[in-house]
């Protein structure tokens, strides 16, 4: 049984550290504007497994920290929560979301109609991209 609830930034944070930053302080993961945006958790079986956040700049979205836990990932838990953000967007009359995909996982997000930029940026130890999909 898969459950999408709204959360507080906090309960983001291991899950983003754990996947994303393992080796960096725990601080690290925690954005400035947090608790300007909209976060999300997937539960699986009633276990927090993944995480995504949302912030938004009039009818512009944009979705940053998604997460899965590594021992669930390539079961469709990412899918999910990207259905749910989009559809979420979609009632908010969102005009545009966007993210910085990694380099490498910029084919998981094709999927789901984003398209690439020309903006490639490096941060962190990872080469990025724009992506963005149009409403």
């Amino acid at each position: 049984m898969v459950q999408i609830e709204q959360m507080i930034p906090q309960l983001t944070w291991r899950i983003r550290h754990e996947v994303m930053y393992p080796d960096q302080p725990f601080d690290f993961v925690k954005l400035p504007e947090d608790f300007d945006g909209i976060h999300f958790g997937l539960y699986a079986d009633h276990k927090l497994t993944g995480v995504v956040s949302l912030f938004s700049i009039g009818s512009i979205y944009q979705f940053r920290k998604l997460a899965i836990l590594d021992n669930a990932q390539k079961m469709g838990y990412g899918s999910q929560l990207m259905d749910y953000l989009i559809e979420f967007c979609k009632v908010q009359k969102a005009t545009k979301l966007w993210c910085n995909a990694r380099v490498n996982a910029k084919e998981f997000y094709f999927k789901f109609g984003f398209l690439e930029t020309d903006k490639i940026f490096f941060k962190d130890g990872y080469d990025f991209i724009i992506m963005e999909k149009e409403f």
